[in-house]
């Protein structure tokens, strides 16, 4: 059964199956999306991925293993603090308050977590902290990416010519739209593309060489400092469900391998 970690009283806790619960952990991050999308775009975007994601277990399976976790609503977002509202955990202090979340869990007596990552920057700080908990304390700590924007059917979802959609653009823009359009100021989107790198054909702001790139590297085609990769303005709610669905999705079938994982 999926239900809410934080829904369960202290005796119903106790009765849950701790060897085979997963304990989905969404990380969201409270940051610039832009002139058009809120600052807690990522926090949204956890909330709306656990739903879709919970509705799509559901309709293959009524027991499915699974606590859902409070949504972590600020992570590691250095490259953003420039931006006017953007907040951000130090990388130690991050990591710390999630590995003491682990350490808490696993006190009671959980081997499954599943970190539900829904903002890019958290990913390092998570990839580290995943295999020390399985050296330090024996448990299996997952790591699950909240957005399948690789996939055909997101990808058909961008507007042709979009070319340098990514944080911040019409994607995630669309997928806050699919929760509340009214969240979404669209008449004040500009578009972002990566001033520094544009015309390089191999150090990229992501790629096989790259650097830690930084909002102020993606500028309007003024050159002002925007923070957000591509146009958002063809942003719809239909494209972000779209994104949503699809993105819980692809999920499913890596969650039923978590279920059966005996590591």
């Amino acid at each position: 059964m999926i239900r809410n970690y934080r829904d369960l009283t202290r005796l119903e806790m106790e009765q849950v199956d701790k060897q085979e619960t997963i304990v989905l952990i969404p990380l969201g991050a409270l940051e610039q999306h832009g002139n058009q999308a809120p600052l807690g775009t990522d926090d949204i975007i956890a909330e709306a991925m656990v739903k879709y994601i919970r509705e799509e277990l559901e309709k293959e399976e009524e027991d499915f293993p699974m606590l859902i976790f409070p949504v972590i609503p600020v992570g590691l977002s250095t490259e953003h603090r420039n931006f006017c509202g953007s907040i951000t955990f130090r990388p130690d202090t991050y990591y710390h308050l999630l590995y003491d979340i682990s350490v808490s869990l696993a006190h009671h007596g959980f081997k499954k977590l599943a970190f539900l990552v829904c903002h890019g920057g958290n990913s390092p700080i998570v990839q580290v902290l995943s295999r020390e908990l399985r050296s330090e304390l024996g448990i299996s700590p997952f790591i699950l990416s909240s957005g399948a924007f690789s996939h055909p059917d997101v990808k058909a979802t961008v507007s042709e010519g979009n070319i340098w959609d990514f944080h911040g653009g019409e994607m995630e823009t669309s997928m806050v739209m699919a929760v509340d359009e009214s969240l979404v100021k669209l008449d004040t989107a500009e578009a972002g593309i990566p001033a520094p790198f544009v015309n390089n054909k191999t150090l990229l702001p992501y790629g096989s060489v790259s650097i830690g790139w930084v909002s102020e590297d993606w500028r309007t085609a003024e050159g002002k400092p925007i923070g957000i990769g591509g146009d958002p303005r063809g942003a719809t709610a239909e494209k972000g469900r779209i994104i949503l669905r699809t993105s819980a999705r692809a999920l499913i079938p890596g969650l039923k391998e978590i279920r059966d994982w005996k590591g």
